[in-house]
């Protein structure tokens, strides 16, 4: 038998795989093994992405938390690093967001945080699926006043705003920004902040209606971003994904700069200022060849994981580092929040080119690029026995022979 959860939670197409009835156990189950050993009434956040089917799974999962004598706050449409934040701030026993992130928008998917705003173990997780497949056995559902209630608090939306500006306080004043939101979680809190720091805002695909998230817009699909970066001459894009954990961004002429440049950049300018701790970024195996070069440069440990940033966060909690992620633009900055923030991300990258002046271009190809770098490059094979015209094998040839010239190429 499957297990219910995934790397990231519970996903699935909403109404034919995730339903309501397994959003209602999710609910329930979730809070009671969550809740338990709590000797008072235990309140959960609930909040969710732009999705049409996330006000029908949130009322599920709400009755469910209800059933067990737990409360839920419902916050609304909100960023997956918001409910992590407003678990920790408001001391509630638990948060849960209802997103499938970057996924197509007839997905949706259910993810519980802890108290202290973690995602869960994968022993938590199981002990959850455990009590729904023995369907919630010996655990005593209240009636009457024993019955949880559940409060709307749309409001906590600027609580997370004011936080990100108190983390990151830089001074955007006259700095032309072209922000993508993806349809998604971020088309309120990232344009608000940004906004409130002082940036010349160019704001896109802010004008989510349930079904639009992610489609051809965020993240997953940069070309937008880039061409409206170099027509607005904008000094920077930045991209999120549906519910915003995740930012990518793009230079002034139009360029990607992916998670790892972005790791790079951001650490190499908090070692400067001595607050990288042990000096040392956490990424996966995945993470482009250059990075390791990169570290050995600016005298960096290059700590490297499994694929997956729940085994980033477990290493850099397990050895006390402070900033760690993977390219796709999952980045966590551990003395600020407890999970990947792409509005997070976004700001400390804004910092470093604020304080340094530096162009986003010329800094990425500084720091992760350079002639000492070493790229990974898939190439066709090519066999002796191939159709191919000896016009077509010379121009491949020719064109390693460039990339070759720009930098350090391994030939596999």
């Amino acid at each position: 038998m499957a297990r219910m959860f995934g790397t990231d939670g519970v996903r699935g197409v909403a109404g034919s795989e995730l339903t309501i009835e397994l959003a209602t156990k999710l609910g329930q189950a979730g809070a009671y093994v969550l809740t338990k050993e709590q000797e008072h009434q235990a309140t959960i956040i609930v909040g969710c992405d732009t999705r049409i089917s996330g006000g029908m799974l949130a009322s599920a999962l709400m009755a469910g938390i209800c059933s067990v004598g737990a409360n839920a706050i419902f916050v609304g449409v909100m960023p997956t690093p918001a409910i992590a934040y407003l678990t920790r701030k408001h001391k509630v026993d638990a948060g849960v967001v209802i997103s499938a992130s970057h996924n197509p928008m007839e997905f949706n998917g259910i993810k519980f945080f802890n108290g202290e705003g973690y995602k869960l173990s994968d022993e938590l997780e199981d002990e959850i699926e455990a009590l729904i497949r023995n369907n919630m056995k010996d655990v005593n559902l209240p009636i009457g006043s024993g019955v949880g209630k559940i409060d709307y608090r749309f409001d906590l939306r600027d609580e997370y705003v004011e936080f990100m500006k108190k983390c990151v306080p830089v001074d955007l004043t006259g700095m032309k920004i072209v922000v993508d939101c993806a349809e998604g979680a971020a088309h309120y809190t990232s344009v608000k902040t940004l906004k409130d720091l002082g940036a010349d805002l160019v704001a896109i695909h802010t004008e989510p209606d349930g079904t639009n998230i992610n489609a051809n817009c965020g993240s997953t699909h940069m070309d937008e971003l880039k061409a409206r970066v170099v027509y607005e001459n904008a000094a920077i894009g930045i991209a999120f994904d549906g519910d915003a954990d995740r930012m990518l961004a793009v230079d002034e002429k139009g360029e990607l700069v992916d998670g790892d440049q972005i790791m790079a950049i951001c650490g190499t300018y908090m070692k400067q200022k001595g607050t990288l701790k042990k000096n040392t970024i956490v990424v996966t195996v995945m993470t482009n060849l250059g990075f390791s070069l990169m570290g050995e440069r600016e005298g960096i440990h290059v700590e490297k994981t499994k694929v997956g940033d729940r085994y980033v966060l477990e290493n850099m909690r397990e050895h006390g580092y402070n900033i760690g992620g993977e390219q796709s633009g999952h980045v966590i900055f551990l003395d600020d929040n407890t999970t990947g923030d792409g509005l997070l991300s976004a700001l400390h990258l804004l910092e470093v080119m604020v304080k340094t002046s530096i162009l986003l271009t010329s800094y990425a190809l500084q720091i992760l690029f350079t002639e000492s770098s070493t790229r990974l490059i898939s190439a066709p094979l090519i066999s002796i026995f191939s159709p191919m015209s000896r016009a077509h094998v010379r121009s491949i040839f020719e064109s390693i022979k460039h990339l070759r010239f720009l930098y350090k190429l391994i030939i596999i």
